[in-house]
């Protein structure tokens, strides 16, 4: 069937629509940045992990990340090549499935690597190791999602690195950034290469994991390609990998859902949707932000509030299960369509089914206009998580 993804009129059910265009047209980018750069960009499943779209992934890069045992097997299995594998904690039943599927496996820890590193090199004798540096320097400003805030449990910092690094460490992973611009790893690269340098020679690779969102639409590419290249002519015999996620999915399609009811108290008006924030749009609430509605206009909640304000509910039972509040050019009706802008990166990886409320399905919306139905959830998907 085609839809009209301007409008979804027709669509009477919650879905996440993926937009191949707009999908294509960041992994288009993304290869130009690699190309241009002389690096290696891979895609990472903590923020986009829709397996039935590789084969669109697999014309423009070779290789993901995975940050534990189900997604390094997503990568071996599915996307058809080993992971790139960074965990802050592996653990003994996991590690020798972890390394049967890790092209790199990247240790939290020098404890981690002393207990690990021989049984996985047993498992995979092909396989590089690295180390997760932390250069104590990061520009994330909330705390939730800062890994050099003090008292961090990610990385080793250059104080407890010995001068000569074990002989099989061939590679430093660091990740610092959370949708960040190219003036951040600028900055930031300064405080890599003062604290870690003088343990490059004696590496292959360096790993300036995510958090690089170069398909904004004001980041700075040509900023970002040309770090890359000086940091290559600096270290040539350093294979430099990025690994973003959300740059990937950035922009490519809203979580589509449906007006269930109307509500007021003390005139506050709620419009109760088949959609749930905690559930279905949880980044919303941990970040916290407010999405981008279509077709509806944030305003301040202390301000006095029009005909046409409406906080939005969700549909489970957890109290602060909502947002609010958005103008909107019409009284709302029960049936029709509230649009949330961007809802791929990370939402569809981080949802859940607390109440056993209905999951959105999750659709893709080819370039002629045609939906393709990736996953529909039913009482099965929530039965066997209690299993």
């Amino acid at each position: 069937m085609k839809v009209d993804i301007e409008t979804f009129q027709g669509i009477a059910r919650p879905m996440y629509v993926l937009e191949e265009v707009r999908l294509r047209r960041n992994l288009s980018l993304v290869a130009q940045v690699a190309r241009e750069a002389g690096v290696e960009v891979i895609l990472a499943f903590k923020a986009f992990a829709l397996w039935k779209t590789f084969p669109i992934f697999k014309e423009y890069i070779r290789a993901t990340t995975a940050s534990s045992l189900n997604e390094a097997r997503l990568a071996f299995e599915e996307f058809g090549s080993a992971a790139h594998t960074f965990s802050p904690a592996y653990t003994d039943d996991e590690i020798d499935a972890i390394a049967r599927c890790s092209s790199h496996l990247q240790f939290n820890s020098l404890t981690q690597y002393a207990r690990f590193h021989e049984r996985a090199k047993h498992v995979n004798p092909a396989i590089s190791f690295g180390l997760r540096i932390n250069p104590e320097y990061s520009e994330v400003g909330t705390a939730l999602y800062n890994p050099c805030a003090p008292g961090t449990r990610f990385g080793i910092t250059a104080d407890k690195l010995p001068q000569q690094l074990p002989k099989d460490i061939e590679g430093f992973h660091c990740h610092c950034h959370c949708e960040s611009g190219a003036d951040t790893f600028a900055r930031t690269l300064q405080h890599i290469e003062a604290k870690f340098a003088k343990w490059f020679p004696q590496l292959k690779w360096i790993n300036f994991g995510g958090g690089h969102l170069m398909t904004r639409v004001d980041y700075d590419v040509m900023l970002l390609v040309d770090l890359l290249q000086r940091f290559r002519q600096r270290y040539p015999w350093l294979h430099v990998i990025l690994e973003p996620g959300s740059a990937f999915a950035w922009q490519t399609g809203p979580l589509v859902s449906q007006v269930v009811d109307v509500v007021e108290d003390r005139g506050i008006k709620t419009a109760i949707l088949n959609v749930s924030f905690t559930c279905h749009m949880p980044d919303c609430l941990e970040m916290p932000y407010f999405p981008t509605v279509r077709h509806a206009e944030h305003i301040d909640p202390a301000a006095e509030q029009p005909q046409r304000a409406y906080r939005l509910g969700g549909n489970s039972c957890l109290s602060g299960d909502f947002m609010g509040d958005w103008l909107f050019d019409h009284a709302l009706q029960v049936g029709e369509n509230i649009i949330f802008e961007d809802m791929l990166h990370y939402t569809t990886v981080k949802t859940n089914m607390f109440n056993g409320i209905s999951h959105p399905a999750i659709v893709l919306a080819k370039a002629d206009g045609t939906f393709q139905m990736l996953r529909e959830f039913g009482y099965e998907d929530y039965r066997s998580r209690m299993d």
